[in-house]
């Protein structure tokens, strides 16, 4: 399995309290982000020599209980920034029976040299950032989850899944119940992208965290505005320092 992390990824801690349930990914810049013991598994259920590729960002957890199952090593599940997952997550990445030809049966495994079509194949699974999966949540292949997303618990997102960007989506198969925010404050959020931002910042800037951004709609737009004014300065200030 190749896990690939941020570029300051500082290696995994043994000794973290929650250690025993998952891999703590450790980084130079702080944070840090934790995947379940058994999470990668192949359609045999085995959890060791899985072949695929897992991206993971800083400050991103799955629940204990979670897994995700590759087929072939062809797929790859990419988990941005800031990704809280429930318990027992389900990541089907493939698994899939040609239904073109006369059966779905896979016969190159009964053996007598018999033959299949190649299984077709989804692209890869993406959940972006800042985005809340609730238990018990199956994601089939293919799929992409916009930031600032809430996905309910139980729900089943259905191959080659597309949201909206701070979408509330529920049921099987999921779908939109509302957006967690206004159209000019998901606008604003998504121009922000602060999640690009170090930890440093979003520690300087951790009171706009805090605000309530339901009930009043000039002062979130404000409150993203004095944060998007914070940003500029920042990147222009560590441009000069370079």
């Amino acid at each position: 399995m190749e896990i690939i992390t941020e570029p300051d990824f500082a290696g995994v801690s043994e000794n973290h309290p929650w250690a025993k349930k998952f891999q703590i990914l450790t980084y130079a810049q702080g944070g840090i982000s934790f995947i379940p013991h058994g999470f990668f598994r192949n359609w045999l259920d085995q959890t060791e020599n899985i072949n695929g590729k897992f991206y993971i960002g800083k400050c991103s957890g799955l629940g204990v209980g979670s897994l995700v199952k590759y087929d072939a090593g062809i797929q790859s599940l990419r988990v941005g920034r800031y990704v809280a997952g429930g318990l027992r997550l389900k990541f089907l990445l493939n698994g899939q029976h040609d239904m073109r030809t006369i059966s779905t049966a896979m016969f190159s495994i009964f053996g007598m040299a018999l033959k299949n079509a190649s299984p077709p194949q989804y692209a890869d699974s993406v959940i972006k950032n800042d985005v809340w999966l609730g238990d018990e949540v199956m994601m089939l292949g293919g799929g992409i989850i916009e930031n600032g997303c809430v996905i309910g618990a139980r729900s089943l997102l259905p191959p080659n899944f597309r949201s909206e960007p701070y979408g509330i989506y529920a049921g099987t198969p999921a779908k939109l119940i509302r957006f967690r925010f206004s159209e000019k404050v998901r606008e604003a959020l998504v121009s922000l992208a602060w999640w690009e931002m170090p930890l440093s910042w979003v520690k300087e800037n951790n009171h706009h965290f805090l605000h309530d951004m339901t009930t009043d709609e000039n002062a979130a737009l404000d409150v993203l505005e004095q944060l998007a004014q914070s940003r500029k300065n920042f990147i222009e200030s560590a441009e000069k320092s370079a």
